[in-house]
């Protein structure tokens, strides 16, 4: 439930009771009208503080047959998932339902695959929040549509090997201010322990480097950094599975879940294994630091991986050369939002795959949809976006064959998806032959 003092609660709100109409894309219980109720459930009667806004709901006094009790201890409270109450048949409706949705805004017609489950044994990084509280620094996360912190012990969603991160953020807070100025400690659970990355504090004495070295050591730490600045590396962080083994640089882009990774470069694959065309060189965009790029490599295709963030292309660089019977990669750091690739450098390509932020690939997909390369893998963690750049590829004379929802940021909104795009070739137009007069 939201918090009635949070920052979306309404002044003086009116009790009433409400029937909800439908589930949103939110998680939002919502009226006939479309008024937000926050825990509530299609079917359902519930009373409610109303606001002209969202609702906060007070009790539920006929429960819809869907409903089921969540496992975690802070859901309601902390903002993190929105349907852990929904049975898991709806409820992979209701994601799938997320992506249909955005496709069809956008008037695209395709076929929607059913959702792939991808949680694993759950979220391999967490970012907790570091404030003080009565004196002392807690770790949590944050509420519902509130700045207001929930402390937890650990949240269940995640990897046993995380476990102990909100324990271990609130120890290294210590020597800088004990959360009086907020913290935020990215965690990420890998093969050889936990890595953090402390942000929000700014640059630190070499006293202050000294204790948290100390503490590093203490807390049994692979790697410990501020801001990307490593503070101490005591084991190299590896993550990824195979021949996608790599150290990424501190706090950079990682898939939710192992199991998330795994999937979603099994449907990059099965897409490069399909049709006619052979498919040896593939173009690798926003390529992080390389999980799909490494595993393309390996099974024998050459691959150029460009991405915006240097140190992902050092981390990829530098796994592809420790490893062994890798096809050709090469990389570059390139900020493909201003600098995408060109016709002539797509062309070269059998195929593309592109992974942008939430933000989208817009620049980009104009590019690839002038092009001729003959196959496009659009994975995405936004499906309005993705919805966007299908359409501007579409225009350019792709179809988009199908679309497949992968559930890796399970009892949330969010939904990432993988679409495979072709482009036929264009026969050359015959010479028309006139009849002899």
């Amino acid at each position: 439930m939201i918090d009635p003092m949070s920052d979306a609660a309404e002044h003086n709100p009116v009790e009433e009771t409400l029937t909800i109409a439908r589930l949103g894309a939110r998680g939002d219980g919502l009226t006939e009208g479309g008024l937000p109720v926050p825990g509530a459930l299609p079917g359902e009667r519930v009373r409610v503080h109303r606001g002209d806004r969202v609702s906060t709901l007070i009790a539920v006094e006929e429960a819809s047959p869907e409903r089921i009790a969540p496992f975690c201890p802070y859901f309601s409270a902390c903002g993190g998932c929105a349907v852990q109450h929904l049975a898991p048949a709806p409820y992979a409706e209701w994601k799938r339902g997320i992506v249909a949705g955005a496709l069809g805004q956008a008037r695209i017609a395709t076929t929607l695959m059913p959702l792939l489950d991808a949680q694993g044994e759950g979220r391999r990084r967490i970012t907790l929040h570091v404030r003080e509280i009565e004196g002392r620094a807690r770790a949590g996360l944050m509420a519902a549509r509130s700045h207001a912190l929930v402390p937890i012990d650990h949240c269940p969603i995640t990897v046993p090997g995380l476990h102990r991160a909100p324990a271990v953020a609130e120890a290294l807070a210590a020597p800088l201010g004990h959360g009086r100025k907020p913290l935020d400690i990215a965690a990420t659970a890998t093969a050889t322990g936990l890595d953090m990355d402390i942000r929000g504090h700014g640059q630190v004495s070499e006293g202050v480097r000294g204790v948290l070295t100390r503490l590093a050591g203490e807390l049994d730490l692979a790697r410990l950094s501020i801001h990307g600045d490593v503070v101490v590396e005591r084991r190299s962080p590896a993550v990824g599975e195979g021949p996608a083994r790599r150290v990424p640089p501190p706090g950079s882009f990682l898939q939710a879940t192992q199991a998330g990774e795994a999937t979603l470069t099994a449907l990059v694959l099965e897409a490069m294994d399909e049709g006619k065309a052979k498919v040896r060189r593939v173009g690798d965009l926003f390529c992080g630091s390389g999980p799909f790029a490494l595993t393309l490599a390996a099974g024998g295709r050459e691959v150029h991986a460009a991405e915006g963030e240097a140190a992902a292309i050092t981390a990829l660089t530098r796994a592809y050369r420790a490893g062994a019977g890798f096809a050709r990669i090469t990389a570059e750091a390139r900020d493909l939002f201003r600098r995408p690739l060109l016709g002539p450098e797509l062309d070269a390509l059998d195929a593309v795959v592109f992974d942008p932020p939430r933000a989208g690939a817009e620049a980009q997909v104009r590019r690839i949809a002038e092009s001729k390369v003959p196959l496009v893998v659009g994975v995405a963690c936004d499906p309005g976006t993705f919805a966007r750049d299908a359409a501007t590829l579409i225009a350019g004379g792709y179809r988009l064959e199908r679309v497949t929802p992968v559930d890796q940021f399970a009892w949330s909104a969010h939904v990432e998806l993988v679409g495979v795009f072709r482009k036929e070739a264009r026969k050359p137009a015959g010479r028309t032959l006139r009849r002899p007069r």
